[in-house]
């Protein structure tokens, strides 16, 4: 086979475990999710200068609409697993039909999801404790995103594919233009420019929409042009295949539940325990969040590159490879989140500053900072290892660890900081949720370590390839 399936030189494929190599490979989706950040950052800043009532009701509100999103996302990045590994094994028309799949069930999914969560919009906030005005913004904002989530499924497919046949450059594209579009539209929107009205939080979430619909129709585009036809056949694989869905069910539920327990579900419990101390600390909890995304989402693009390196690996019988292609990614991450956190410790009250000038948003931020400061190392770990296990196919292990980390340690121990050291301010909960990150990032270590990962054999109940189907093109 004449793998032409990355962006590579023939003279880096020689040695796939390069420094080299796998920055090549890793930077185009070390820059989509870095330009997810900035575009997240300019969001919420506009959505700052309305006022401590929209800061302190973005945050759950975007906890929450994650809920079902996360659960889908996580599912369907077990996609990338699949197009990697098939493409590794040189079956690349099953490349598509994995993906056509993945858009069959994301679309019936979120479609249950609408008629569910919107009419329960107002009770979900309720349960959280918020009120007045503060849950009304919340309520407006995720029954917006819901609608937005099924333009979403279209990405959430989208990159993954891109990503599992080593094209990350068309799922940045993509992306990119997205985010771009998205943030002039929250600008018109939210402060009512070129005639539109001034919409607020409202606004930021329609905007948010019409971003995600802009990069879903670039990535269909593209997915459907005539170069990837020939290649993978992708006008011609959208049929129903159960034994495909049975493979993304089998290693995406866990994945999935994984992700929606570990981002969505934690930031929920957080912001519920943070909020027993008011809209300042669940202000400043926003706050926070928005610095960390800066040292969290690059790491995010590398462990997802890693996967789809790790998948390709495993797919071609090279697995040996994989454990050094990690090892090199690790040690990206751990040197890039270790300065992220020296700089949340050394600049934390003047970072948060930069978000609000209330004084107590100020005091509560500025101690928050110290826990966000402690686990950026031990959050590396857990991404990158995680980001790896997700491409070997062990997505059962990464869901334990973070319904270990969200419900026995930040749940029960954040809880336990509330009732036993009130004293101790919104700064309880967020010393749970760094212990919470630190236990995941050592556990996804040991588990990787452990090889058992190399046991994983996702294609044993299929016939194996036999041959080439085709040559895959790469930009």
């Amino acid at each position: 086979m004449t793998d032409k399936s990355s962006l590579l030189s023939p003279g880096d494929v020689e040695d796939a475990t390069s420094l080299k190599y796998m920055l090549k490979l890793v930077s185009p989706a070390a820059v989509t999710t870095v330009s997810f950040t900035v575009m997240q950052f300019v969001d919420q800043y506009m959505v700052s200068r309305l006022g401590t009532d929209e800061l302190a009701a973005i945050g759950p509100a975007q906890f929450v609409s994650f809920l079902p999103s996360g659960f889908a996302m996580g599912a369907m990045a077990s996609l990338s697993t699949f197009v990697s590994q098939s493409l590794g094994k040189g079956a690349l028309k099953e490349c598509s039909n994995y993906f056509w799949q993945s858009i069959f069930m994301g679309l019936a999914y979120f479609g249950a999801v609408i008629a569910v969560m919107w009419p329960l919009a107002p009770w979900i906030f309720g349960v959280m404790g918020q009120s007045g005005e503060i849950a009304r913004l919340e309520v407006v904002y995720l029954r917006i995103m819901l609608y937005a989530h099924v333009l979403a499924v279209f990405n959430w497919s989208c990159n993954p594919f891109f990503m599992g046949i080593h094209r990350p450059v068309v799922m940045m594209c993509a992306s990119l233009c997205g985010q771009a579009v998205n943030v002039v539209a929250n600008y018109v929107l939210i402060f009512g420019k070129i005639g539109f009205p001034a919409m607020g939080l409202e606004g930021a979430a329609w905007g948010t929409f019409i971003g995600i619909g802009v990069a879903a129709l670039v990535s269909m585009c593209i997915l459907l042009n005539r170069e990837m036809n020939t290649t993978y056949g992708t006008r011609r694989a959208g049929h129903i295949y159960p034994g495909k869905m049975y493979d993304l069910i089998k290693v995406g539920l866990p994945a999935g539940l994984g992700l929606a327990v570990n981002v969505a579900f934690w930031g929920t419990v957080l912001y519920t325990l943070v909020g027993r101390f008011g809209k300042e600390a669940q202000a400043a909890t926003t706050a926070v969040f928005n610095w960390t995304r800066f040292s969290v989402m690059p790491v995010v693009g590398v462990s997802m590159a890693l996967g789809a390196a790790v998948g390709k690996s495993i797919g071609s019988g090279r697995k040996e490879l994989a454990a050094k292609q990690t090892s090199v990614c690790l040690r990206v991450g751990l040197v890039y989140m270790g300065f992220a956190g020296v700089c949340f410790f050394l600049f934390r009250e003047r970072l948060i500053k930069f978000w609000s000038t209330d004084a107590n948003v100020i005091e509560a931020g500025t101690g928050i900072m110290v826990c966000a400061a402690f686990y950026q190392v031990f959050h590396a770990a857990r991404i990158i290892y995680g980001g790896a296990l997700q491409g070997a196919g062990d997505t059962l292990w990464l869901m334990l660890v973070s319904t270990v980390g969200a419900l026995g340690i930040l749940a029960v121990g954040g809880t336990g900081m509330v009732v036993f050291a009130p004293e101790a301010g919104p700064v309880g909960p967020w010393i749970a949720a760094a212990l919470s990150i630190a236990v995941a990032g050592l556990a996804n270590c040991r588990r990787f370590k452990s090889n058992r990962w190399m046991k994983i054999d996702l294609f044993k109940r299929q016939r194996p390839v036999v041959g080439v189907q085709d040559e895959a093109v790469i930009e």
